[in-house]
């Protein structure tokens, strides 16, 4: 695979290779919704990870909602991920699949001629993880996203082999949003490695009594919770998720490395 994000009138549909043995270790983050603060997590997680001494770079496979540069298209929250990123990565392993209108991907991909497929994005992620300890990779929007007729964001960890985060972003609506999106995980044959509820409304009402909740339904730990702030950095972040970086566990076999993350095969 070149460095060359995917351009419109592209179609890649050739299958996708087995998942290959790499040196890093990888997390999945994904989200009860859009706009609910995986991005924000993504950051805050590599921020944490590097002040462990940890070499960390992040990916963003698939973006929609992507600005026209002299460079190509470009992603501000791919862009960002690049930034926080221990090493200076080409942007097209970071996004190899950046679509202009902020739209359901399937439908953005369709619009420009291009056919979503997994090869080109196992080939980014093997090249990132063998220059970094850690690589943390943010889904497009919710679980059951369409990538295309018959792909979806859940085919991606599934193809990377990575274990599932989930954040939960805390507004009317998370409880059944969060079960319904822990379930679906689960039902994919995925291991569900914790959730981490995200303050996206400050003036949410009863917000403790829906984390009780959460706490008490969700079939995997709650590994932080961050409060809502107004303009977040990842080290803000960061400060909520040190102890998740203990607390983090899978459900699989063998033991996982590192606090139980599974190491990326």
């Amino acid at each position: 695979m070149n460095d060359e994000i995917v351009s419109p009138m592209a179609s890649i549909s050739r299958p996708a290779p087995e998942p290959e043995k790499t040196h890093g270790q990888g997390l999945f983050i994904t989200g009860t919704d859009t706009e609910i603060g995986k991005t924000e997590v993504t950051l805050g997680l590599m921020s944490a990870l590097q002040q462990r001494g940890q070499r960390v770079l992040g990916m963003k496979p698939v973006a929609a909602g992507c600005a026209v540069t002299a460079d190509g298209l470009r992603n501000e929250d791919a862009l960002r991920i690049q930034a926080q990123g221990s090493l200076p990565v080409a942007y097209a392993r970071i996004n190899p699949y950046a679509f202009a209108p902020p739209i359901a991907p399937h439908i953005a991909a369709a619009q420009a001629g291009v056919e979503i497929a997994l090869a080109p994005i196992q080939a980014a992620y093997q090249r990132l993880a063998v220059q970094a300890d850690w690589v943390i990779v943010e889904g497009v929007g919710g679980w059951r996203v369409p990538l295309g007729p018959e792909l979806t964001l859940a085919d991606l960890p599934r193809a990377l082999a990575l274990p599932v985060l989930l954040v939960v972003g805390l507004r009317l609506g998370c409880l059944n949003h969060a079960l319904l999106s822990a379930e679906a995980i689960q039902a994919s044959g995925l291991p569900l490695a914790g959730w981490i509820a995200n303050g996206v409304d400050p003036a949410m009402a009863a917000a403790e009594d829906n984390l009780a909740t959460l706490r008490a339904r969700l079939p995997a730990p709650c590994l932080g919770v961050i409060p809502w702030l107004q303009r977040p950095t990842p080290v803000q972040v960061a400060d909520h998720l040190r102890q998740s970086l203990k607390r983090l566990s899978c459900a699989t076999e063998p033991p996982l490395p590192c606090d139980g993350l599974r190491r990326a095969r």
